[in-house]
């Protein structure tokens, strides 16, 4: 059988069900304001000659010529990339000097005025720490920030580095830039899913909109998911995003992509990937009893090709293991009566074993 499976070639009919179900309105959860970094240190911090030209042109009202946005531009790309011992001291210190008004916002403006540099600084270790600490203190400050992760939105959440200074900004940013955030995340989700970084940014997005209490967004963001999930189950990565979705036991998003692959776990199962994914729904009371429901309407000869493939034997086991422990005896003996004439061609299966240990 080949790996991609028949999504069709079943040999029964596909009963219609339900559609997906949206998310509930919107309800407004306050939160709390989660307080900006504190940069001052009980002990002043020298700063390098650099570093203090760089402090004095923040300071200055005087506007500066374009040799000195470019020199200003370089010292502060290499206090907030600096690997050097005292990098990060001298990083908080500057900032510690600034007026957090007009001193931050220049500072602010010129760190994210090159977009294509604001995303080499987020990328560095050192850089993408740094610019996680100046988020929160002001909205006015923010919005720098915002703009720049909204207009490199891609590169920014594919990447793992930059993708924890937009993470930082749903934890702290107000709540219209969250909401903004939140769209662009939904707009971009099936991309992220299949990208090899992606995927893992967008499964920490769930979590950490979990955890903050942020359920509107988390539910938008799996409502898009179910939407999606026959692709993204077929999906080197994406699969592991619906089976993320599957683990946090929401009654709602497990129905709607149990409802989103109705008829097409018989399919998924012949796959690697598309097998995990049965699996996890087999895991759940409702979506399980699902697909034994479609297996049983397929011909024996089709289970039996399921039985016998490489990862079909895995769910095909699975399901009966699952009907038994939760004594569906309807679903269990149905799968069990479909396969025992077919019995010889199971030896050396697990399914094969299964059905010698029943006898």
């Amino acid at each position: 059988m080949a790996n991609g499976g028949d999504l069709t070639a079943t040999g029964a009919s596909i009963e219609q069900e339900p559609p997906v179900v949206p998310p509930p309105p919107r309800r407004e959860i306050p939160t709390a304001n989660i307080p900006p970094p504190r940069f001052a240190a009980p002990n002043r911090v020298n700063l390098t000659e650099e570093n203090q030209s760089l402090l004095n042109s923040f300071r200055s009202s005087a506007a500066m010529t374009p040799q000195e946005t470019d020199a200003c531009m370089q010292s502060l790309f290499n206090v907030i990339t600096s690997n050097e011992e005292d990098g990060a001291a001298q990083f908080r210190e500057v900032i510690s000097r600034l007026d957090e008004g007009n001193d931050l916002r220049k500072m602010a403006s010129l760190l994210t005025s090159d977009l294509d540099r604001f995303l080499e600084m987020a990328r560095d270790d050192n850089g993408s720490n740094r610019i996680q600490e100046l988020l929160g203190i002001r909205d006015d400050v923010d919005t720098f920030f915002y703009n720049a992760i909204l207009s490199r939105f891609n590169h920014i959440m594919t990447d793992y580095e930059a993708s924890r200074v937009a993470m930082q900004g749903m934890r702290v940013f107000s709540e219209e830039k969250k909401t903004g955030m939140c769209n662009y995340v939904r707009h971009h989700a099936v991309h992220l899913a299949c990208d090899r970084c992606g995927y893992a940014v967008l499964k920490q997005i769930i979590n950490v909109w979990s955890s903050l209490g942020h359920f509107f967004y988390r539910d938008q963001l799996l409502y898009v998911v179910a939407q999606n999930a026959l692709d993204l189950s077929y999906h080197a990565r994406g699969n592991y995003v619906v089976q993320h979705v599957l683990q946090l036991n929401d009654l709602r998003s497990t129905r709607n992509v149990a409802v989103s692959l109705n008829g097409h776990y018989f399919g998924l199962s012949f796959t690697k990937f598309g097998s995990y994914v049965v699996e996890k729904l087999l895991d759940t009371e409702e979506a399980a009893v699902m697909v034994v429901e479609e297996f049983l309407r397929c011909e024996g000869e089709s289970l039996v090709g399921l039985a016998t493939s490489a990862y079909g034997n895995f769910v095909v086991v699975k399901a009966l293991r699952v009907m038994r422990e939760r004594n569906r005896r309807d679903q269990f003996w149905g799968l069990v009566n479909k396969l025992r004439p077919h019995v010889h061609l199971l030896r050396g299966r697990k399914v094969g074993a299964f059905l010698y240990w029943l006898r």
